[in-house]
């Protein structure tokens, strides 16, 4: 799957009503509801850590077109943490507590992966300031990755439509079509900034080896903070699961009802990566994702 031509990467200012979207946004389905709403809660905090290394980074980009992606990619995603920042007061609406673990969430981006994690001492010296801005950019590249790949599946999934609450569906669907839009970005600034061809190699795969492990923890914990506070029975046996449970779980709701991407989905996005070849353009179809923000109503609602 492959996009056939470049286009400017432009910010919808999108603007969501959740007042009428119950809590269980997806109909008879409160494990998945709950692993999707935990994406509220990491999502604030860690985009707009992507806009401010994006722009610390945008002095030692050399190639205008890419300057240009890197440019309108931290526009997307500003609105993109505003929008999910909505949907946390929704959470809240609902009776359920959200401080904790978003304090977490920005302990996480803006101290130990922040300009001076471990003190601003070992920082001193400018090419390791460097060292440390790139490795970031990296991290960012291998986090696209999923969202990139989680943004295909959206926009091939039909079953949130026939399952789930409209605005939240569109929430989901127009950030993740975005994501298809944007999916190069991170990997071709990563790319950019490295020193050689093995370098890049060899640093993404070791950044993925942190990442990937990391990811599937705080997806699975967000679910988890939000399932133990619901009053459904049912729904909190999600928050009492082992991160394995929790994977098989996940594996058996997204073969059942196809609401959630199943573990094996995510563990064969991650396969590819591992490919000296892999490039996320074959990850994705941005004239799939530009047909769904065509369409979408909060997309087609912001100004222009």
């Amino acid at each position: 799957m492959t996009a056939t031509v470049r286009h400017p990467l432009k910010a919808r200012r999108v603007q969501f009503d959740f007042n009428d979207t119950p809590l269980h946004w997806l109909r008879d389905d409160p494990f998945s509801t709950h692993v999707i709403n935990g994406i509220h809660l990491l999502l604030p905090a860690g985009e707009l850590w992507f806009c401010r290394v994006y722009n610390q980074a945008l002095p030692l980009v050399t190639d205008d077109v890419l300057r240009e992606d890197v440019q309108g990619f931290i526009r997307q995603e500003a609105i993109h943490s505003r929008a999910h920042s909505q949907a946390q007061t929704y959470l809240e609406r609902h009776g359920l507590s959200v401080d904790d673990y978003v304090q977490r969430i920005e302990w996480l981006f803006g101290t130990f992966l922040g300009d001076a994690p471990f003190g601003i001492g070992w920082l001193q010296r400018e090419s390791v300031r460097k060292q440390w801005l790139v490795m970031r950019v990296g991290i960012i590249a291998a986090i696209e990755h999923f969202t990139g790949v989680l943004g295909q599946w959206a926009m091939d999934n039909e079953s949130w439509e026939q399952n789930g609450d409209a605005t939240m569906v569109d929430l989901f669907k127009w950030h993740l079509a975005e994501e298809v839009e944007h999916r190069t970005v991170a990997f071709d600034l990563f790319e950019h900034l490295c020193k050689s061809q093995l370098g890049f190699y060899v640093s993404r795969q070791a950044l993925m080896a942190l990442v990937f492990p990391l990811f599937i923890y705080f997806i699975a914990e967000g679910g988890r903070v939000l399932a133990r506070q619901d009053a459904d029975g049912q729904a909190r046996k999600l928050g009492r699961m082992l991160i394995p449970q929790l994977l098989l779980e996940l594996q058996k709701v997204g073969n059942q009802t196809r609401n959630v991407p199943t573990f094996t989905f995510l563990l064969k996005a991650t396969a590819r990566w591992l490919s000296p070849r892999f490039h996320p353009i074959h990850e994705g179809n941005t004239e799939q994702a530009l047909a769904y923000l065509a369409r979408s109503p909060a997309a087609q609602a912001a100004p222009h």
